[in-house]
């Protein structure tokens, strides 16, 4: 019986402790798309929040962002929020830092091109100046990927169009992201 009871056990903290790093639609660990910033305080209790408060009149004025860290001083996720000065507003986008957060079928920070690819359905490709934007809806995310991995040929310019075919499988993420809007 004692063996049933450390087996439950131990299956209960690894799914405890896994949820607070799993990204879902709508959710991020101990994130959802309800939360707004006074919260913050009180479901990172443990950890440290660095406040970066946006500065400056209406044009020149930065975003304010909270950047989250662990208590072993590891950055772990970089928040944005829709308004700045507005502490009871929500969450708008939520940069990825640590590799710890991970998608339901495995994807991570450190993840690259093919697993975006193979594990969630793309739903499209924005090509800017320097980088290629990855858009995948079923968990809010994008993903952003160097135009310096492209071909020579498809570097240059934001008017081709750019394919899952285009890019090579080993083309790593430069920014992993969540939007919420």
């Amino acid at each position: 019986m004692k063996k049933y009871i450390i087996i439950s056990l131990i299956i209960f903290i690894v799914g405890c402790s896994s949820n607070e790093y799993k990204i879902e639609k709508g959710k991020i660990g101990k994130l959802n798309k309800e939360i707004i910033v006074q919260q913050l305080d009180s479901i990172y209790k443990n950890d440290s929040i660095v406040r970066r408060i946006g500065e400056g009149d209406y044009m020149f004025s930065g975003d304010d962002k909270y950047l989250i860290f662990s208590t072993n001083k590891n950055h772990l996720l970089t928040l944005t929020p829709k308004n700045q000065h507005d502490n009871n507003e929500t969450i708008e986008t939520i940069e990825i830092v640590s590799n710890l957060f991970t998608t339901n079928k495995g994807v991570n920070i450190e993840s690259t091109f093919r697993m975006i690819e193979k594990n969630h359905k793309i739903n499209s490709i924005q090509n800017t100046i320097n980088n290629l934007i990855i858009y995948v809806d079923e968990i809010d995310a994008y993903f952003i990927i160097d135009k310096q991995n492209l071909p020579i040929d498809l570097r240059l310019g934001t008017d081709q169009i750019i394919k899952s075919i285009n890019i090579p499988p080993e083309s790593k993420i430069k920014r992993f992201m969540i939007g919420w809007n």
